[in-house]
């Protein structure tokens, strides 16, 4: 059995809720009841959530990776007086997008993956090739004098 989701048009804004989520997932996929898209949900929900809990790290490829990072304990400020306030070291879950998720999200322009360079910005005038010809197409400095 294969279930899809399609978010294009979810939701009246730009977030989606869990219920709203769900609700897609059900009518996207006829042969799935309301409360099954739900269970569906939930399920992969908690599972993420459970192996975050245990300190797993939950990799689901071309969408991302939800990991647990460690923050230090620090010292802080009260907003309200500026006293110094003890802050204690705790644990956050932290996500990864993927390239898929990405790409999908930049409407299609590859990422540029670790280590590869940006592409070279070109100077006005400058065509891509390197050959830094005018409008006209004369090359630069051989104009008539006159």
């Amino acid at each position: 059995m294969t279930v899809t989701l399609d978010l294009k048009d979810a939701g009246n804004g730009p977030e989606m809720t869990k219920s709203e989520l769900i609700a897609e997932l059900a009518a996207d996929n006829p042969h799935l009841r309301t409360a099954d898209a739900e269970s569906i949900v939930n399920a992969l929900l908690d599972g993420i959530a459970n192996a975050l809990a245990r300190g797993d790290r939950v990799e689901l490829r071309q969408f991302g990776t939800f990991t647990v990072r460690r923050r230090r304990a620090r010292t802080g400020r009260n907003p309200r007086n500026g006293q110094a306030v003890p802050v204690e070291e705790k644990l956050m879950p932290f996500f990864t997008a993927g390239t898929g998720l990405r790409e999908r999200v930049n409407g299609g322009i590859p990422s540029r993956r670790r280590g590869q360079k940006k592409p070279a910005r070109l100077e006005t005038g400058q065509s891509s090739d390197g050959d830094s010809s005018n409008v006209t197409g004369q090359t630069a400095g051989t104009g008539s004098s006159g």
